[in-house]
């Protein structure tokens, strides 16, 4: 086996040891760990690997080491592990295949200059009360129930790094009383783009049922302060005197919200009062249920003015969580979802926090209790509780249940449990494993300190809802379950896979819900990748029809360059789908008949085309990228041809004087964007074909025509109906600009004719990149949603 290659080879002759080495190659990497490289552990978070890296940074940077030959080299492997560990994809390929996944990524060669990574890299990481969010955690935070305010910011913005020291300050004034935030939208500009950022900074308040509010005023503590206190909605009823600040009093009620009424009593108006309930001197107290102020005995007496020592002191006063035992456990999860606490006898002040759960799940209808591990050792012993955990239990029985595997904070927990009790994803154990069940399962294997495992599971929950009655969802711990998970996956390995009477298939890759839902319906229900035999592969292939392609990919399930290849087949498969088939052939399975092919590395990739004199011939793919957009070019290049060449008598007669419809690409041989057009225009053609004509017209050789009918760039596409008269000469423009030019956004697609609009649409172009989209003239990549066939069609 070519630990240093993208190939797996192996000789006939040792094949045991091949077979023997794949048991290990899950493990195997073949560079320096990056972990170690950056001073981390496996499961570190996000904010920890800037952290680091910058720490690196900081005194590795070639500018601070100019009499170091190797310090470019140097800091290119340092930067080169922050470019893939950051990446949630490329941390994941990393972790399953080491750098053997990584080689058709080249992040990590290029960097910025010191003064970069001091002033503008990570500009929040290091403050504690300013929590960075991303993609993957920003909408649970904001959905928690709690008060938000975030600070959208670009590293090399200027006045977001004037904001930063003030930003500071009014995050530690203001801690505990609503969450404060920060994004880094260079590196989360989906997010940003998403939320409708378009400047830096962008302040916004955010909390769940109302809508994003953002700031506007001048950008002092003061300012800041004032506003964000209008959201603080709680009362202060007037009890006693007032020996707390009247802003002190109202961030006391916001941040004791639904748990405690914060009050006062100005004893020099009240004084009939104050000297009925004996009150002599100033004081604050907390009174807990059922007393009153006569009865100081009952009352918690607290001696500090500053907002925080109150509230710290008041929350640990509160009545705990609700204790679930052995004896009373099942009786009270019946017919009623629970977030259940299980400890192991220690308190802090995370735990203590948890108390205010009860009123974030209030309206979520969901309980709120715990369970002491080291009196409880059997209930905690049935659930495989070996640590402090979390679960949430659905009202479906003490069976159904799902362990939660984020961070320990507050809002991570209540968004958490407000997805998992509308979700369907259950935690298996080996008493509710599914073995040979009629309706198919989706099991996630998984650990907990894989990262992309656990950004995962949001997904697989989002997932569950929208296929609730047609899938079911499990998620298997292997580090707890490592027997079970060796035993059903054949080798102890993280990954998704389906599971049916039986049978199983995996879904490698970066998962999310759109993901889940197209593995569905492509490789369950409709699938497009044909799983070959030796059965049938001489009906299916050697006989194929004469105007039947097909792609096979012979791999190995234990080759890592194979398993990084199966996403992107797959993917390749959905993009070509209907043109050419796409198969798969198992060479560990069906070894003797893959050794009778001649294949003796994996992957190896073969086209069969159509109209081949002999049905045994093909084509092997030797291109280095293995992403689905190359593949689909080499598959696509190999057809044969439905548009037609044009020349200036052509487009005269055939054109503008025939009855046909026509779309033309006018372009020129040397453009590199309409070299990669070709093959799109050349699909949209087989698409079209018997109802739009398609042409092309090379305007390198007949210029003047070409110039005659506008056309300034290349490529242009042009529309020209027949509509039972002349054609407009000019044709119509066929465009679609892109009002932001990136991924994910909001798309305005159209036709134009004559300086006028014909045909307008507003379309949602998700991020997924799989088909070419025409931004003005030029070709870029862009949305699948967003195509010339869309416009047609509805044209």
């Amino acid at each position: 086996s070519e630990l240093y290659s993208n190939h797996c080879t192996e000789s006939p002759l040792v094949v045991s040891l091949t077979l023997y080495l794949a048991c290990l190659l899950d493990t195997v990497s073949t560079g320096e760990d990056y972990y170690q490289l950056l001073g981390l552990s496996k499961d570190a978070s996000t904010r920890e690997i800037r952290q680091a890296f910058k720490k690196l940074a900081l005194v590795m940077h070639p500018d601070k080491n100019p009499n170091d030959e190797s310090a470019h080299e140097k800091f290119l492997k340092i930067n080169r592990a922050y470019e893939v560990l950051k990446d949630e994809e490329l941390r994941r390929k990393y972790d399953k295949y080491g750098e053997r996944g990584l080689q058709d990524s080249q992040q990590g060669g290029r960097y910025e200059s010191w003064n970069f990574y001091r002033y503008d890299f990570g500009i929040y990481d290091e403050d504690l009360e300013i929590i960075t969010l991303d993609w993957g955690d920003f909408d649970a935070a904001v959905n928690s129930g709690e008060l938000w305010f975030v600070n959208f910011y670009f590293p090399r913005c200027s006045h977001c790094h004037e904001l930063a020291p003030t930003w500071r300050q009014f995050a530690k004034e203001m801690d505990g009383v609503f969450r404060i935030g920060a994004v880094n939208c260079g590196d989360n500009g989906r997010l940003c783009r998403s939320k409708g950022v378009s400047s830096y900074p962008s302040l916004y308040v955010f909390r769940a049922g109302m809508s994003a509010q953002k700031y506007f005023g001048d950008r002092s503590k003061e300012s800041l302060v004032s506003f964000a206190m209008q959201f603080v909605s709680s009362k202060v009823t007037e009890l006693w005197e007032d020996c707390l600040e009247s802003q002190t009093r109202q961030k006391l009620a916001g941040m004791l919200e639904g748990l405690v009424s914060v009050g006062w009593l100005d004893c020099s108006v009240q004084a009939e009062l104050c000297e009925r309930l004996h009150v002599t001197s100033s004081f604050t107290a907390y009174s807990p249920p059922g007393s009153s102020l006569e009865q100081r005995d009952h009352m918690l007496l607290i001696h500090s003015l500053d907002v925080k020592e109150i509230y710290s002191e008041v929350i640990q006063y509160l009545p705990d969580l609700e204790s679930l035992t052995q004896d009373t456990f099942t009786d009270k999860l019946e017919n009623q979802r629970w977030l259940v606490s299980f400890t192991f006898g220690q308190k802090n002040l995370g735990s203590i926090e948890y108390r205010k759960l009860q009123v974030l799940l209030k309206e979520a209808s969901v309980k709120v209790g715990q369970v002491d591990c080291l009196t409880e050792s059997r209930l905690c012993d049935a659930f495989y509780i070996q640590k402090p955990s979390i679960a949430v239990f659905k009202d479906t029985g003490v069976n159904d249940f799902e362990v939660y595997h984020g961070k320990e904070l507050l809002y991570n927990v209540v968004g958490f449990a407000k997805d998992s009790a509308n979700a369907h994803v259950t935690t298996l154990l080996p008493r509710n494993f599914p073995r040979n069940e009629k309706e198919p399962w989706l099991v996630d294997f998984f650990a907990p300190w894989c990262p992309p495992c656990r950004a995962l599971l949001p997904e697989l929950r989002k997932a569950s809802v929208q296929l609730f009655g047609q899938l079911k969802f499990g998620t298997l711990d292997c580090t707890i379950h490592e027997g079970l998970c060796r035993t059903v996956s054949g080798r102890h390995s993280t990954g998704t896979r389906t599971l049916q009477a039986g049978s199983g298939g995996s879904l490698p890759g970066h998962i999310n819900e759109s993901k889940v839902l197209k593995f569905i319906e492509y490789d369950l229900v409709n699938p497009v990748v044909v799983p070959l035999t030796p059965d049938n592969f001489d009906e299916l292939v050697r006989q194929r029809r004469p105007n039947e392609t097909w792609t096979v990919d012979f791999y190995a399930p234990w080759c890592g360059p194979c398993q990084a290849l199966l996403p992107e087949w797959r993917r390749m498969a959905r993009m070509v789908n209907g043109i050419v088939k796409v198969g798969t052939v198992d060479c560990q399975k069906y070894h003797w008949f893959c050794q009778q092919e001649s294949v003796r590395a994996y992957p190896e990739i073969r086209l069969f085309p159509q109209d081949s004199r002999s049905r045994n011939h093909y084509e092997s793919y030797n291109g280095w990228h293995r992403d689905a957009h190359s593949l689909r070019a080499w598959a696509l290049g190999s057809l044969p041809r439905v548009s037609v060449d044009l020349n200036p008598e052509d487009f005269k007669q055939m054109v503008l004087r025939g009855r046909d419809h026509w779309v033309l690409d006018f372009y020129a041989p040397w453009c590199g964007p309409c070299q990669h057009f070709a093959p799109e225009f050349e699909l949209l053609a087989r698409v079209l074909q018997g109802t739009v004509r398609a042409g092309k017209l090379d305007c390198q050789a007949h210029g003047e025509t070409c110039q005659s009918v506008g056309i300034r760039a290349y490529p242009t596409v042009r529309f020209y109906p027949y509509l039972g008269s002349n054609k407009v000469r000019g044709g119509a423009v066929v465009g679609i600009i892109a009002r932001s030019g990136r991924r994910g956004a909001t798309d305005e697609c159209w036709i134009q004719g004559q300086n006028q609009r014909l045909f307008t649409e507003r379309c949602y172009c998700p991020g997924m990149l799989e088909r070419p989209y025409w931004q003005g003239d030029a070709v870029s990549h862009g949305p699948s949603d967003c195509t010339l066939h869309t416009l047609l069609s509805d044209l």
